[in-house]
């Protein structure tokens, strides 16, 4: 399979936004109620993406994965309120090639993008609950470093690790 990475296009932000809807609903599917994917649509976090991305377009970074001229995957960098940290905000991929190493161009490609922002680590959050997630991320290196928070995912409080890793 021939994996290319580009940069976003304004364009492509639709079909992430449902890109990422697929996935989180595939990823969450045992932390939180189908129903609620259902009632929050890959339409809402389309728009939502639109409109992250004309006010961090210049502070921030995504990259898109192609198979087959199609979205198969997405990561989304930028600076972070961690103090002497960029973030990995968003890896993403198609539920049906999870597994297929787009997961892994994308963290390389990630952390290239990553040490241009001219700090010394990464950081990223991760639900505690998702060992999918968490096995992926500690095989690229990343531990994680005791911070906690709890967030809403389709307003469901879940637990998140802050994971850490050198740049």
């Amino acid at each position: 399979m021939t994996v290319l990475l580009r940069p976003v296009e304004d364009a492509d932000l639709i079909a992430v936004g449902a890109l990422h809807h697929r996935s989180r609903a595939a990823a969450y599917a045992d932390l939180v109620p189908p129903e609620t994917f259902a009632a929050r649509g890959p339409e809402a976090l389309s728009a939502w993406w639109v409109e992250r991305w004309k006010w961090e377009r210049e502070t921030h970074r995504m990259t898109v994965a192609e198979v087959g001229g199609e979205p198969a995957g997405f990561t989304y960098v930028g600076p972070s309120e961690t103090d002497g940290a960029a973030e990995l905000y968003a890896i993403h991929v198609e539920p049906h090639l999870v597994g297929s190493g787009i997961g892994r161009h994308l963290m390389i490609n990630a952390l290239e993008q990553l040490a241009e922002f001219d700090v010394e680590r990464a950081v990223l959050w991760v639900l505690a609950d998702n060992p999918v997630a968490r096995r992926f991320y500690e095989r690229g290196g990343w531990t994680p470093d005791g911070a906690t928070r709890v967030e809403a995912i389709n307003d469901h409080p879940l637990p998140q690790l802050r994971y850490t890793r050198s740049l």
